[in-house]
């Protein structure tokens, strides 16, 4: 403590202890009530509960997260302890390894240093302040997300004193069934120990917040710090089992969130720009061709590439998809139709389904209509709260930021017809045999909806159209310009790009 401030570390320096009387006393309780409230919470549904065990090294992290999952079933609980990045993940965005680990509604998952560690292993190396506040800032953002998503944030640091890391280790390296754990690196953290501190300090308190606050743990002695993670996750358990369900109510009219005759941006689209057959042949194959030779490019090795279609219904965005995958190497892309979610992605964040197909570096993903669902179909069916799709559009913008920062090139597609070419092209579906299941009841019911969409979709252009990943609106009523179009753009930006 220095100048009478109080330490946000120091009231975890003070020795707290429990006696064997009362941990003996204390723990089978503790232990039956966190597997009753396990039990409940994977019935409910509800969550997840996602701990975060970080802090000192040798301050017991592991410890506390075996005893936890002996306290409970591990058919419900998983425990993942990340390191450095592996080949497969060092070649995805930072983050896309804990999106994939996320667990679902009802379980209970522990993370073993997950984003802190990199944060601060990257701070102590490098020391640049004005990185590290826009690395906690995305954390902030991240954690709300998630918050805001359902998940439930425990956040545990798990501390020691300078002196009682050295003591501890030491006591660790001298009995021959633990001196396992000691490493070169827990030395090397020791010896680093003050100029941490500080970092430390600073790291929890700008990211202790209401959403996701940080319990500060001493980890001395076992006793203490077992019953007092476990004290704190059964209540959380029980808050979350408590919590009254949000209702989700139908939004017929939500309002609209920019100006008034943002809608121009797609009325106003010269729909009537066209391509003749043969104009057609020569332009796709040229643009296939410089598009096959960009991502054979040994400089795409280093970048990945994102196209994101959406558009009106019947509008071709399968068409214009053949057409980019017809010059694409079979091997280094994938095509995701994105439909409603099933119940595995509905038990995670909206966000889920699309981080676990992240392509890696050299790689092409292709998705067939996107994460933007949250703010057009979720939005104008009423799928989800006004407040829900209103802060998507932050939560979208810092997700293609991250993409982009480690290298994606981000193409993004509108594909527009308009209302009377739609309904010629809903009939010539339903009567040509092979062309039937593309028609739906639903289609018919969303046309009814083209206005609603139309606000949606300009709001959705007008908010998320950033310079680093810009929508390009494609005057899709000729098939064959909408088509060249869209492989005109995915070269320019890759050339761009490279």
């Amino acid at each position: 403590m220095s100048n009478g401030a109080t330490r946000v570390l120091e009231s975890a320096e003070l020795g707290h202890r429990i006696t064997k009387r009362v941990y003996a006393r204390d723990e089978p309780k503790l232990r039956e009530a966190l597997l009753n409230a396990q039990f409940d919470l994977s019935r409910s549904h509800r969550g997840p509960i996602l701990v975060l065990i970080s802090g000192v090294e040798g301050g017991g992290r592991g410890e506390t997260a075996n005893k936890l999952t002996e306290w409970m079933d591990p058919r419900h609980i998983h425990v993942l302890a990340f390191g450095p990045r592996t080949c497969d993940e060092a070649a995805r965005p930072g983050p896309w390894r804990y999106w994939k680990a996320l667990p679902g509604r009802g379980k209970l998952g522990i993370f073993m240093n997950a984003w802190y560690n990199e944060v601060m292993a990257e701070h102590l190396r490098r020391g640049s302040d004005v990185e590290l506040h826009a690395r906690l800032q995305s954390i902030r953002q991240h954690e709300r997300m998630l918050s805001d998503e359902g998940v439930v944030l425990l956040k545990f640091w798990i501390h020691l004193s300078r002196v009682e890391q050295k003591k501890r280790l030491k006591e660790l390296e001298r009995d021959p069934r633990t001196s396992w754990r000691v490493t070169r690196a827990d030395w090397d953290a020791y010896r680093i120990y003050n100029r941490s501190h500080a970092l430390w300090e600073h790291l929890l308190r700008e990211t202790s917040t209401a959403e996701a606050p940080w319990y500060v743990v001493e980890g001395t002695d076992e006793r203490y710090r077992y019953l007092t993670v476990g004290k704190i996750l059964l209540k959380a358990m029980r808050s979350t089992l408590a919590a009254k369900p949000v209702v989700r109510k139908r939004a017929s009219a939500p309002p609209a969130p920019s100006v008034i005759d943002n809608v121009k941006l797609i009325r106003n689209l010269d729909l009537s720009q066209t391509l003749d057959a043969n104009d057609y042949s020569a332009e796709l194959e040229k643009f296939q061709g410089r598009l096959a030779k960009l991502t054979r490019h040994k400089q795409f090795a280093k970048h990945s590439l994102i196209l994101v279609f959406e558009g009106v219904d019947a509008a071709g965005k399968g068409g214009a998809i053949r057409r980019v995958t017809g010059a694409l190497d079979a091997r280094q892309y994938v095509t995701v139709p994105i439909a409603a979610p099933n119940d595995e992605e509905r038990a995670h964040p909206y966000l889920w389904r699309f981080w676990k197909n992240v392509p890696p570096r050299g790689g092409i993903t292709i998705f067939d209509r996107s994460w933007y669902g949250r703010v057009l179909v979720e939005r104008v069916e009423g799928l989800c709260s006004v407040s829900d799709w209103m802060r998507a559009y932050g939560e979208i913008n810092q997700f293609e930021e991250q993409l982009v920062e480690d290298g994606a090139v981000i193409v993004k597609f509108w594909l527009q017809i308009s209302q009377k070419e739609q309904l010629t092209r809903f009939r010539a579906r339903e009567r040509t045999s092979f062309k039937r299941f593309k028609i739906t009841a639903e289609d018919w019911r969303n046309r009814k909806k083209w206005h609603a969409y139309e606000r949606a979709v300009s709001d959705m252009v007008n908010r998320t159209s950033t310079e680093i990943a810009p929508w390009t609106l494609v005057e899709a009523e000729d098939k064959y310009f909408a088509r060249i179009k869209v492989l005109k753009t995915i070269v320019a930006r890759l050339k761009d790009a490279l």
